[in-house]
């Protein structure tokens, strides 16, 4: 009767799956297949949703599985064995388990040739895991006990584009130019919440998203972003920059559209470059903000000129500075729409 049923919701779904995402026959297996302790949903066959169930392991998945949903269960093993079928995930998400780098078997990741998303946040983890699929696109790792980047591990990942460990343990000899070689194609890192007191190094010029908050950053070399054609947003909230530790021009990209500096030691406004479009300065040291010196050079002459001044949103609250706000520094910004102070 069971099995009768099966083919009965089967049938139903012919009409809604087209053929060559699930054929017929790997529909009727997929249902049949599904863990007794998940959910398989026939309107959507190829997910398995495992979480919130309290599982201390991983259940055999059915093979024709591409989203794996296990988090916040207990699992503290990934088995090659558990996923031996399940060859054409494409995402698996086993955030808040407690799974250690002892718990994660020797290539267990690896085999798992078709993976584009992997989320292994809040467990347990000292090192990033090694060997990783080839074809993976995101691999978010935060709030684990990271402190080592092994050197290599990112060889020959050419598809990741989105890399994020925030809310770990590295230290800036953890994060070097050897340890990220292979990111040939990484767009956003998230570094935010380590011990870094210094800059990361090696990051490729594809970055457009740094993100470094919470951090123990006193300077940034002059040079730093020469090899950052394509950055646009960097974030540096919460760390230790005063003036001192800011070359004069470091901040005047072409390319930068978002700077947040909130939460640091300026007494002063930086440099910016005339395509800014969002500035946080909030809660540093400021104490007056004087339009000659945040506006760019020739500013008030071609203000209505496309290659005049972008901003359209700036922080200064948290500061010491008092209104008015300058009228020079309206007539300056005119694409400005919100200034907090």
């Amino acid at each position: 009767m069971e099995w009768l049923m099966v083919a009965f919701v089967a049938l139903l779904l012919t009409s809604q799956v087209r053929s060559e995402e699930i054929p017929y026959e790997h529909l009727i297996s997929q249902i049949s297949a599904c863990p007794k302790e998940c959910h398989c949903p026939p309107s959507f066959p190829n997910a398995v949703y495992c979480d919130n169930k309290g599982l201390k392991r991983i259940p055999d998945i059915p093979p024709y599985t591409w989203y794996l949903y296990l988090q916040n269960n207990l699992i503290d093993v990934l088995s090659a064995d558990a996923l031996r079928n399940a060859t054409q995930l494409r995402w698996i998400n086993l955030n808040r388990n407690k799974i250690t780098g002892e718990g994660l078997e020797a290539d267990a990741l690896k085999a798992m040739s078709n993976l584009v998303h992997l989320y292994m946040e809040d467990n347990l983890l000292t090192s990033i895991p090694s060997p990783l699929p080839a074809k993976l696109e995101q691999l978010r790792l935060s709030r684990n006990r990271i402190s080592k980047i092994p050197p290599g591990v990112f060889s020959g990942m050419d598809h990741l584009t989105l890399l994020d460990l925030q809310g770990n343990k590295l230290q800036d000899d953890a994060v070097t130019e050897v340890n990220l070689k292979g990111l040939k194609n990484l767009i956003q890192i998230n570094l935010a919440k380590n011990q870094l007191n210094t800059m990361p190094l090696g990051l490729p010029p594809t970055t457009t998203q740094i993100f470094l908050d919470s951090n123990n950053i006193e300077r940034i070399p002059a040079e730093y972003f020469k090899g950052l054609p394509k950055l646009v947003s960097l974030r540096l909230n919460r760390n230790k920059l005063a003036n001192g530790g800011i070359p004069k021009n470091v901040f005047n990209l072409s390319s930068i559209l978002d700077l947040q500096l909130s939460h640091n030691q300026l007494t002063e406004i930086p440099v910016i470059s005339s395509g800014l479009e969002h500035l946080h300065l909030d809660h540093n040291k400021i104490k007056s903000v004087n339009s000659s010196d945040i506006c760019p050079p020739g500013s008030l002459d071609d203000y209505l000129d496309e290659n005049g001044p972008r901003l359209r949103y700036l922080r200064l609250d948290g500061n010491e500075i008092n209104p008015p706000i300058p009228r020079e520094l309206m007539m300056c910004f005119r694409l400005l729409r919100a200034i907090v102070i």
